[in-house]
């Protein structure tokens, strides 16, 4: 049922909307009826207004709307569900692939078209990151540079969807010794959500990035994001509007994968984010998971993740970290285009 909205006991418009909305939702009479007895309005005043809002047209025409929307997304489920049988029939569905140096075409026409995650390896080896970058150097080239990070999160349960909320500025070298202070931590990242700021901050690390013309568009101005953090960041489980590559220069992260085909099934509840924990999955809570595909992997330095438009990934830190996010393929990559669900669903 929809939020209560809790007034005085004497039922008022503010009431007649909740009444309306949680109806309209298929919420029971009887449910909507206990809820306004329990919050103080009489039962013949309760039963009155769920009576009256029952024979109201407007609200009629309402619920069988919603009835025809819900016919509606259950055929597009049935798509949904016919590509998830399809792709658990694959050869090798349970795993996510590991291949080393994959040339170009391999890599489109068998994994990005297809939409299928791939680990490739050998591709970053002549990346002067690799051989250059960790925290020393970091400190000693940097370290009185101002970088923008995510700071706060422990205290947040929707720390991801509220960003912006998080941001805080300060010089790289104090950034540096929050991560060499904790042992493991999810309160701090500085993540693509501080590119902006970070990408003028700290442009000369951006020489230090290959361009991978073997599957990238080396003329995109689209040339990375930087994630940088502790042991212990998490990432929750979300899906970009993009097709996505996940470098990893320093460190370990743990990745776990969840096909865009399983959408129905992932409490996709606001905007690309849905409320299960991918850290643990409660499936008392979220029974509909136990019917996902969850793939899971560890990444290690030198390592290229290709995470498809539309796929579900949950990240965590392993070690304290350094990764570089890449989206500017060869073939048109703008998925955001033509989507326009970021409110609540």
């Amino acid at each position: 049922m929809a939020q209560v909205k809790r007034s005085a006991s004497i039922i008022n418009d503010d009431w007649r909307r909740w009444i309306g909305e949680n109806l309209a939702l298929d919420a029971s009479p009887q449910d909507v009826f206990n809820v306004l007895v329990g919050q103080g309005v009489g039962a013949d005043e309760a039963t009155r207004e769920v009576q009256a809002a029952l024979a109201n047209p407007y609200l009629l025409g309402a619920r069988q709307a919603g009835q025809r929307l819900k016919n509606r997304l259950k055929k597009h489920d049935w798509v949904l569900d016919i590509y998830r049988t399809l792709n658990r029939q694959t050869i090798g569905s349970e795993l996510i692939e590991r291949r080393h140096r994959l040339s170009r075409e391999e890599f489109y026409s068998q994994y990005y078209l297809l939409n299928k995650p791939v680990i490739i390896s050998g591709m970053l080896d002549d990346w002067p990151a690799l051989a250059k970058w960790n925290f020393d150097f970091l400190r000693t080239h940097f370290g009185e540079r101002e970088v923008e990070v995510q700071m706060g999160r422990a205290q947040d349960a929707n720390y991801e969807i509220n960003s912006n909320q998080h941001k805080r500025k300060m010089p790289l070298a104090s950034y540096l010794d929050l991560i060499q202070g904790a042992q493991e931590s999810n309160d701090f990242y500085m993540t693509a959500n501080n590119s902006s700021a970070n990408r003028q901050a700290l442009t000369e690390l951006w020489q230090d990035i290959g361009r991978l013309p073997e599957y990238l568009n080396p003329e995109s101005k689209d040339d990375g994001f930087l994630w940088l953090g502790p042991k212990g960041t998490r990432t929750p489980f979300h899906h970009d509007l993009t097709n996505n590559f996940m470098a990893q220069v320093v460190g370990r992260k743990r990745v776990k994968l969840i096909p865009a085909c399983e959408l129905a099934y992932v409490y996709n509840h606001h905007h690309c984010y849905t409320a299960v924990d991918g850290a643990a999955i409660d499936y008392e809570r979220f029974p509909l998971m136990r019917n996902v595909q969850v793939l899971e992997c560890e990444l290690a330095a030198g390592e290229l993740l290709f995470l498809p438009v539309g796929c579900w990934h949950y990240v965590e830190g392993l070690e304290a970290s350094i990764t570089v996010s890449l989206i500017n393929f060869q073939p048109e990559n703008n998925f955001g285009a033509f989507y326009s669900t970021y409110d609540e669903l």
